[in-house]
């Protein structure tokens, strides 16, 4: 479909679309006339369109708000809300003009985006705060632990030592170390698992 500069559709003149037509249409919608109601689209659709654009300067958002007025104009027809038929054209263009108003109503009240400071890196706060929070639950459930227990765990993990100089140093045998910690290790499990779900 193309459109001339005065806004006329390609192959539909201004002389086909009288006051007396223009009244005709608008009586065929009323009755739900579906071959009016595309013939309402074929005619006005191009018009609407460069009234959008003139108006919000954007060619993608067009489509939409054509769609949506001339949705709008069939309802109103259906509905009898058209009080002067012979002027269907100036009730379009009228209707064009406040769907497009309260478009662009809405699109200043939107809140403005400023772009975000690419020093900030995002994507480390909610890692920080996950290792804090998870650190807090390993601390909590540790404690949870007897004191030789929590000992052993610290000379394992911490410090690095093997079963046998744990038990040396705590006057243990190294089977028990082995038992103790493999406990330990369960208990603090079970503990943290049961903590992240309150």
């Amino acid at each position: 479909m193309t459109v001339d500069s005065g806004g006329a559709i390609a192959g539909v003149s201004r002389a086909l679309i009288t006051p007396q037509q223009q009244s005709t249409l608008a009586e065929r919608i009323r009755n739900h006339d579906r071959s009016a109601e595309e013939e309402l689209v074929r005619l006005f659709s191009g018009r609407v369109a460069c009234l959008v654009i003139a108006r919000t300067r954007d060619r993608e958002i067009a489509p939409d708000l054509t769609q949506d007025v001339m949705l709008a104009v069939v309802m109103a027809l259906r509905d009898g809300h058209l009080r002067e038929p012979e002027r269907l054209a100036a009730f379009v263009c009228g209707t064009a003009r406040n769907v497009v108003n309260s478009y662009l109503r809405a699109r200043s009240r939107q809140p403005r985006e400023d772009p975000l400071d690419p020093a900030l890196d995002l994507a480390s706060i909610p890692k920080e705060f996950e290792n804090t929070e998870r650190a807090d639950l390993v601390r909590q459930a540790l404690n949870a632990l007897d004191t030789i227990d929590r000992t052993i765990l610290s000379l394992t993990l911490v410090e690095g030592l093997k079963p046998g100089e744990i038990a040396l140093r705590l006057g243990l045998t190294s089977e028990v170390v082995r038992a103790r910690k493999s406990r330990a290790i369960r208990k603090a499990t079970e503990r943290v698992k049961a903590l992240s779900r309150t």
